[in-house]
């Protein structure tokens, strides 16, 4: 449990307050620093925790939860500070709550979580991405003619493929459900 992934995963939870703090006091260019070092820390954990064979299953439910909370913070300081609209929020955060459905769903069949999926983590690194690169511009406005273009790109994909990963998990989940399912006595019968 107190493995190094875990305690990276820790630590961006206990910068998102930090980040919220330097973004609404207008501290953009100290506010990106901790984004980025939490960007980079969500690649570092999940490398170490395969490398190291540290994989746990606190991990598997803290580094999600930490890139969730990390991306729902950007976006909603940056949509308060008018640097990013709010129909881009509205987007990011219905996924989530499609997702918390899902789980609900889920969970009322007696399954657990579905396992992250490849596409999934694309879109979190599109967001991951893009979030920073939209700050840059704002902390450092001679880079704004590239930083801007380059972050909203990647906003944009990542926002598309956010959905597209939340639509394989509905169907994943709907896959999940019609199982059949061995029963006491060994008979099979499927949930509808």
């Amino acid at each position: 449990m107190f493995n190094l992934p875990n305690m990276l995963s820790f630590l961006r939870l206990l910068l998102v307050p930090v980040f919220l703090v330097l973004l609404a006091q207008g501290e953009d260019a100290w506010a990106l620093v901790v984004l980025s070092i939490s960007s980079f820390s969500d690649w570092l954990d999940g490398f170490l925790a395969r490398r190291w064979n540290q994989i746990t299953r606190l991990g598997q439910l803290l580094d999600p939860a930490a890139d969730r909370l990390y991306i729902f913070a950007a976006l909603i300081g940056l949509a308060w500070r008018d640097l990013v609209p709010w129909w881009i929020v509205l987007i990011v955060v219905g996924r989530d709550i499609f997702l918390l459905i899902l789980g609900v769903i889920l969970a009322n069949f007696g399954f657990g979580p579905l396992p992250v999926h490849d596409l999934g983590k694309v879109a979190t690194f599109c967001l991951f991405y893009a979030l920073p690169m939209i700050m840059l511009g704002q902390a450092f406005p001679q880079l704004e003619w590239w930083s801007q273009p380059v972050g909203w790109a990647f906003a944009l994909w990542g926002a598309f493929l956010y959905w597209w990963a939340g639509i394989v998990y509905a169907i994943e989940a709907m896959r999940v459900i019609r199982l059949p399912r061995v029963g006491p006595g060994g008979s099979s019968d499927t949930l509808e």
